[in-house]
């Protein structure tokens, strides 16, 4: 799947641009809410119990480092693989390869844990993939915190190389 190719998923799946880099649409969530008294995250208010979206990563962008309150499920779809990027709550740095390709380490789903900082990039050049994100309890603009390459570089030094590929020199003006 070539870059060109990335339009042609935007355009049919009604994809925005995303604040963390790369396209997205939500496409499901869930009728019924939570709040922070159930569960073991702390938010204001109430959350629907998940939400779900289309994600779209091409190989001239990158998902910028971030963090939520809440788990995220990342599905494959279609395209050139993807790898996750994760710095946990501990401060350890995991990949996970999501694709179809399981003899190359890929995995066709994976979880990203609630507070873990993460971003995301495609393997292959001259590509895009496809993924589909669920987020539970659902997502909300409200718990979604990027991070400056300064913000991260104080806290993990020793990630310093995916740092300075994951995380914004300054933070855009989100609107």
């Amino acid at each position: 799947m070539k870059n060109s190719n990335a339009q042609y998923w935007v355009s049919n799946l009604g994809l925005l641009p995303h604040p963390e880099g790369g396209y997205y649409k939500r496409t499901f969530e869930s009728e019924e809410h939570t709040s922070d008294q159930e569960l073991t995250v702390n938010f204001e208010g109430k959350r629907k119990m998940y939400t779900s979206i289309y994600f779209l990563l091409t190989s001239n962008d990158v998902s910028h480092f971030h963090r939520l309150k809440s788990d995220e499920l990342w599905y494959y779809h279609a395209g050139s693989p993807l790898t996750i990027h994760i710095i946990d709550e501990n401060g350890e740095y995991e990949e996970i390869k999501l694709g179809m390709n399981l003899d190359n380490g890929e995995v066709p789903q994976a979880l990203v844990p609630k507070n873990s900082i993460f971003g995301s990039s495609v393997m292959e050049e001259d590509t895009c993939s496809l993924v589909g994100c669920m987020v539970s309890p659902g997502f909300e603009f409200q718990d979604f915190e990027l991070f400056t390459q300064s913000e991260l570089l104080m806290k993990y030094p020793k990630h310093e190389e995916i740092i300075m590929k994951l995380a914004y020199e300054e933070i855009p003006e989100l609107g």
